[in-house]
């Protein structure tokens, strides 16, 4: 069996292996095109270099022509009952399975007759929700997938030993981090292409389609808008009002659904403010992020950006891909960018494009500073100076924090 030539996600393709034979069933989401069809690949060819021969694994991409006749979970079921060799594991990969209908039927079925080993693969949160749930509650794992890291970046496009790190970041935070642009050699026309088809299949079939939204150009707008506003404290009111402002009469009602909607196909993340004090999460002014700075660019025309709300931005999913549940410090009026939480550390965040202004300094020391625990706090900038401490607070370089070694 012939094995493509493909670069490796080894931050996801070690939590796969990991989770080999046991029997929770393997659920990998994020959005489209970021990685998950590569990270089967992937996995497909370690089982191969283990003792599973050819016959024993399933592999099904349910965007393929080959599998456009299975619409249904009997048919799912039948087709996969019919190849299942006796005697032996079988190692069944599900690629974009939320296209068949009520596929979680058919995958509880065989998780319960069978020995498989099962995986499947999703561009939409929606089919995380509903039956999923209630048919397999703690029978399945979530892997959750992000575009390249920037770490990943530099290795994607043999960027490993340059010298001159900075502008590689820049280039990382024109285009972002899809894994399919490297296959363009740096032909501008074509990158904008690629991420704009990218952004609109997601527009079309995640969101419109699937959910039946009847007005797209508004749709549009909000993206818009939120792609223009990552990292700023936004309401519903706020950007409803934004928009009848400019003609576009909207309610606060369709705005919460619209994001909730871009929530769920992996473009916008939300982020909870944390009182730090109060010990609990506050309801209002949560912060949204962008899965990727190449289709926020697109989205804007690459014209002038807040350098340090796109920082921030990077920062946010950096932590998350280090498994870091990440909420919005609150401590009386104050705010720390990000409390990044592991069940055995916490870890208090500054983001900031420089510190070397004294105002700037004051502003980004002054919340940390006034928390009372004992948690590490560190600000990342740009600054590439010798201070690496103001009064236990550590002072890391931006490029730095994202290409240290893995914890």
């Amino acid at each position: 069996m012939e094995v493509k030539i493909i670069k490796n996600r080894d931050l996801y393709l070690k939590r796969l292996i990991a989770l080999k034979d046991s029997s929770l069933i393997k659920v990998i989401t994020g959005v489209r095109r970021c990685g998950k069809s590569t990270l089967l690949d992937l996995y497909e060819k370690f089982l191969l270099t283990t003792d599973v021969k050819p016959n024993a694994i399933i592999r099904m991409n349910f965007e393929s022509l080959e599998f456009d006749e299975i619409k249904d979970y009997k048919h799912l079921n039948q087709y996969i009952v019919a190849r299942i060799s006796p005697g032996q594991k079988t190692y069944v990969l599900l690629d974009e399975v939320q296209m068949v209908l009520e596929w979680e039927r058919a995958v509880n079925s065989l998780r319960l007759d069978n020995n498989l080993d099962i995986y499947v693969t999703g561009s939409n949160s929606h089919f995380l929700a509903s039956q999923l749930s209630s048919l397999l509650s703690g029978r399945y794992i979530e892997i959750h997938m992000l575009p390249l890291s920037f770490k990943e970046f530099l290795e994607f496009y043999d960027y490993k030993n340059t010298e001159n790190l900075q502008d590689c970041f820049n280039r990382y935070i024109e285009i972002g981090g899809l894994p399919g642009i490297t296959e363009f050699n740096a032909q501008e026309s074509l990158i904008g292409v690629y991420i704009n088809g990218i952004y609109n299949t997601i527009i079309m079939k995640d969101i419109i389609l699937r959910n039946e939204v009847r007005d797209p150009a508004l749709l549009e707008n909000v993206i818009r808008f939120m792609s223009g506003n990552i990292g700023n404290p936004i309401s519903s009111n706020k950007i409803s009002n934004y928009l009848t402002s400019g003609g576009r009469k909207t309610s606060s009602e369709t705005i919460d659904n619209y994001l909730r909607l871009f929530e769920k196909a992996y473009i916008l993340y939300r982020v909870n403010r944390y009182d730090i004090k109060g010990k609990q999460y506050l309801k209002t002014f949560g912060k949204y992020y962008i899965v990727d700075t190449g289709i926020r660019n697109e989205l804007l025309g690459r014209r002038g950006q807040d350098y340090g709300l796109v920082l921030e931005n990077i920062v946010y999913f950096e932590l998350l891909r280090r498994g870091y549940a990440v909420s919005i410090g609150s401590f009386n009026e104050m705010e720390v960018d990000f409390i990044a939480v592991k069940p055995d550390v916490t870890i208090y965040y500054q983001v900031t494009a420089t510190m070397l202004s004294d105002d700037i300094r004051e502003r980004e020391l002054r919340s940390l500073r006034a928390i009372p625990d004992n948690y590490e706090k560190i600000v990342l900038s740009m600054d590439k100076t010798p201070m690496t401490d103001y009064d236990g607070i550590k002072n890391i370089n931006i490029i730095d924090f994202l290409t240290e070694k893995d914890e």
